[in-house]
């Protein structure tokens, strides 16, 4: 029999042998009754010291050993089946690739970018010598933006059959099995790489093509009926379409636009993100002078709610998104003329520096200067603001930078802390790069940031221009039952580009639904 409970044990204590005797000892028999236990979560209890974990676990008494073990997915040569066209070769793509193969359809993944090998080689350009390549960076390439920033695997779908399937997928190609169950999974910027070849190579192996250096640049509509994609100047005939390209992907939206194909608006947030030293975040987390060597690096999650008093008047949210314990800030440009940042960690996350992007929600108001483009001024703004870093930052990969206090008073810092932004930082007022109504908010929230967590609002702390690519500022519609476009049938709007997805899980989620309502559609 199996049975479900809850136990708290040391961080020290943290093994099989620990946790066993913790189990028997709560269900008040022996030991050697228990013949395994599974971990169904995990997570940090430090609302009182001594910090504890606390643990869910499912407790397996008198059951033959690995009676519990799940066996991999069972996968059929498709080259021969029906053809499901994929573009974007990241989590949603590739999982939507799987899925295809399970249900018995070949897909066909086209890739703007390159595989990740090549891509580290464009990456390490990018940070060096601040060559930007616009088809091979942080966000376009095998595995997608995910790949190379962090690896995160937090997600807020309720679809936790789904959520289950993904983390399962992860493990069956490579990651560790604490991602089942650790409150925050993460699998790591050096570790997620290889994973993503591994499934890449399934997909060849079972039948399935995923063509890198191939661009999409035309989708061909004849009566409202997907015909043909144009890649790389090629005419490819197809019936159906996964359309994945993540949310940097601008050319699909302008391309939507132009055509008249419907797309909307929608809502997303833009700021800075902030670094302080992993050693103050431990401390003010832990609320202890050092961590010691069993507690992780600590991470943080802030909002606070804004009033924009007589000048803005709306309240707002303000809110740390991806935050990176023991992490590095990296340049994720994905055109010349712009400066964008994001956050990864390695899979230890000991990197001495903690980052997080603080970001606030857009409003229509400050979308005034840029109704004439329609449901694209979301994005013109978005890349207004990128603009105006790389300017701010001196024309290179260089980014504007400020510590905070001098940030939330209104002053160019006199020098800057050691961080982690390798392409570098240069001292400006960051007031004068962000949008006046952005800063505004930006200030009051760090203010009441400061307020929630004691030690948090400190010149320690560096704020590096900017973070803008929290999620798309467009949304390409779909229906709610078939998921295809609302105007073009066999078009397939997915993941984070199509505004339906918001991370590594949900984007992978995504694609797995659009494989099924595919396979549905030609009743495999």
């Amino acid at each position: 029999m199996s049975i479900k409970i809850t136990i708290r044990i040391l961080p020290e204590n943290f093994n099989d042998l620990n946790i066993k005797r913790s189990a028997a000892k709560q269900l008040s028999i022996p030991e050697q009754e228990i013949s395994d236990i599974s971990i169904l979560k995990k997570s940090i209890d430090a609302r009182q010291l001594p910090i504890n974990y606390q643990l869910s676990i499912l407790v397996h008494t008198n059951e033959p050993k690995g009676f519990y073990v799940k066996n991999p997915k069972k996968y059929v040569n498709v080259d021969k089946k029906k053809s499901v066209y994929i573009v974007g070769a990241g989590p949603a793509g590739l999982f939507a690739a799987l899925k295809l193969i399970e249900k018995g359809c070949k897909p066909i993944i086209y890739e703007r970018g390159k595989n990740v090998k090549n891509r580290r080689r464009d990456l390490a350009l990018l940070t060096k010598n601040h060559i930007v390549n616009p088809e091979s960076n942080y966000c376009f390439g095998e595995g997608g933006a995910g790949t190379y920033s962090d690896g995160k695997l937090y997600t807020r779908s309720k679809k936790r059959g789904s959520v289950q399937e993904v983390l399962d997928t992860f493990v069956e190609f490579g990651a560790e099995k604490n991602i089942l169950y650790e409150a925050h999974p993460h699998i790591g910027t050096n570790k997620l790489p290889g994973i993503i070849e591994k499934i890449t190579k399934k997909i060849i192996e079972y039948g399935g093509k995923v063509l890198f250096d191939s661009k999409l640049t035309d989708i061909v509509i004849q009566e409202n009926n997907i015909k043909a994609l144009v890649v790389n100047g090629m005419t490819i005939d197809v019936d159906n379409l996964i359309l994945a390209t993540g949310h940097s992907a601008r050319e699909i939206y302008e391309m939507f636009y132009k055509k008249g194909w419907l797309i909307e608006s929608k809502q997303f947030a833009v700021g800075l993100r902030i670094e302080h030293p992993q050693a103050l975040i431990d401390k003010i987390q832990y609320r202890c002078e050092s961590r010691g060597e069993f507690l992780p690096p600590s991470a943080y999650q802030l909002v606070a709610q804004i009033d924009g008093g007589k000048v803005h008047k709306k309240t707002r949210g303000v809110y740390s998104f991806c935050m990176c314990p023991g992490g590095i800030i990296a340049p994720c440009a994905t055109n010349k003329e712009e400066v964008v940042t994001n956050g990864w960690s390695p899979s230890k996350r000991n990197n001495k520096f903690a980052n997080s992007g603080i970001i606030v929600s857009v409003e229509e108001e400050d979308l005034s200067n840029y109704s004439k483009f329609g449901p694209l001024a979301g994005l013109k703004y978005q890349a207004a603001i990128e603009k105006r870093a790389w300017e701010y930052g001196g024309k290179t990969q260089v980014a504007p930078a400020q510590r905070m206090i001098d940030f939330i008073e209104n002053r160019k810092s006199e020098s800057l802390p050691d961080n982690s932004y390798m392409a570098g930082v240069k001292s400006v007022n960051l007031n004068e790069v962000l949008p006046e109504s952005i800063a505004f908010y930006l200030r009051q929230g760090l203010k009441e940031f400061g307020k929630k967590k004691k030690g948090y609002l400190t010149n320690e702390a560096i704020l590096v221009g900017v973070e803008t690519r929290s999620s798309a500022p467009v949304r390409i519609p779909r229906d709610k039952e078939s998921l295809e476009h609302l105007e073009i049938n066999g078009l397939y709007p997915c993941a984070e580009g199509a505004g339906y997805a918001g991370g590594i899980v949900s984007a992978a989620i995504d694609g797995m639904r659009c494989a099924e309502k595919i396979a549905e559609k030609y009743n495999f």
